[in-house]
This record gives C-alpha cells, sequence and structure tokens, in this order.
C-alpha cells in the first residue's frame, strides 16, 4: 500500500492506495486553530497521531510527500509560510521514518497531476479543478460541504494527497 501525504500549514492531507489501485483510506488533520495549536510541535503532534493510527491499521509499504513550495507565488505564499511549511514537512518526513522505517519519497504536485492525467485549463483553479478531477475518478472519495454550498478547506489537502499517492502507483504499474 502507497500512503500519500499532502502537508500545508493548515490541514495535512492523507490517502491510501492498495496495490490494486483503489483507495482505501482518506483524512486529514486540520491544523489551522492558531489556538489549538499555536506552534508546529503542536501542529506535528496532531500529524504523528494520524500517522500512528495509520501504522496500526494499513501494511504501508510506499510513503510520498508531496514537495513543498520550493518558490514564491505572488498573491499565495509570504516568506514566512514557505518556511513553516518546510519545518512542518521535514518534521512529518522524519516522523514517517521513525514510524514506518520507511524513507519518505518526495513527489512534486505538477509531476503527480501529470501522471493522473490531470490537465488544469489556464486560468482555471488548480486546486478546485483538482478536487472536482478526483471526486470524478474516484467514487469513494468523500468530501463535506460549507454551509454556502462551496468545499470545505481541507478537501483540497485530502485531494492532493489522493494526487500523490495515485501518481506512486501509477508509476509503480508502469515500471512493471
Amino acid at each position: 500500500m502507497i500512503l500519500g501525504l499532502d502537508v500545508s500549514t493548515s490541514a495535512t492531507g492523507f490517502a491510501i492506495i492498495s496495490r490494486d489501485g483503489e483507495l482505501v483510506y482518506s483524512n486529514y488533520v486540520d491544523t489551522r486553530n492558531r489556538r489549538k495549536y499555536p506552534d508546529i510541535f503542536d501542529v506535528c503532534e496532531q500529524i504523528k497521531g494520524m500517522l500512528t493510527k495509520i501504522k496500526e491499521e494499513f501494511e504501508v509499504e510506499r510513503i510520498c510527500i508531496e514537495e513543498s513550495l520550493q518558490s514564491f507565488r505572488s498573491g499565495y505564499s509570504s516568506a514566512n509560510t514557505i518556511a513553516v511549511l518546510s519545518k512542518i514537512n521535514g518534521m512529518t518526513s522524519l516522523m514517517c521514518f521513525e514510524i514506518f522505517s520507511i524513507k519518505p519519497e518526495y513527489v512534486n504536485s505538477a509531476t503527480a497531476r501529470k501522471l493522473c492525467g490531470i490537465k488544469v485549463p489556464k486560468g482555471k483553479d488548480t486546486k478546485k479543478h483538482v478536487l472536482e478531477h478526483v471526486l470524478g475518478a474516484e467514487p469513494s472519495f468523500v468530501i463535506e460541504y460549507t454551509r454556502t454550498g462551496t468545499y470545505k478547506p481541507y478537501c483540497y489537502d485530502k485531494a492532493d494527497a489522493y494526487v500523490v499517492a495515485k501518481s506512486a502507483w501509477k508509476e509503480c504499474k508502469e515500471a512493471r
């Protein structure tokens, strides 16, 4: 089984793809509440709890984590956000290694989308397009909506984790 993670400063998505390419698990840890999780150590404790639960329930053989942002994109992330994200990503990577005894691999988001056949049209919101693709491709993928009918923010992280795991599965399948 392949564990895919999308680590972010507000929510971390988790997805497990079986050897048959089926989604067997999808979840998230919401860490956006700064009063409840005032620093990255509190955030990482939540991630560690989820990883421990996954270890108890699944035979994970491979772990893939979406690469953290490497550069600025106008209107998206500040230097501080990128620094915090890199710290959480590194700490999550170490926790994966310590809990599963597996060295995580890192997957570029654009590469993962390409392997999954996701083409984002120019001018379209990438996160929303990816989520809608996953909803169309994976009937067992469950999301929630806000009172106004929009996707809850963590759904995007769950979808990205699915794409990371599914791309790793497709890569393995092609290598056989």
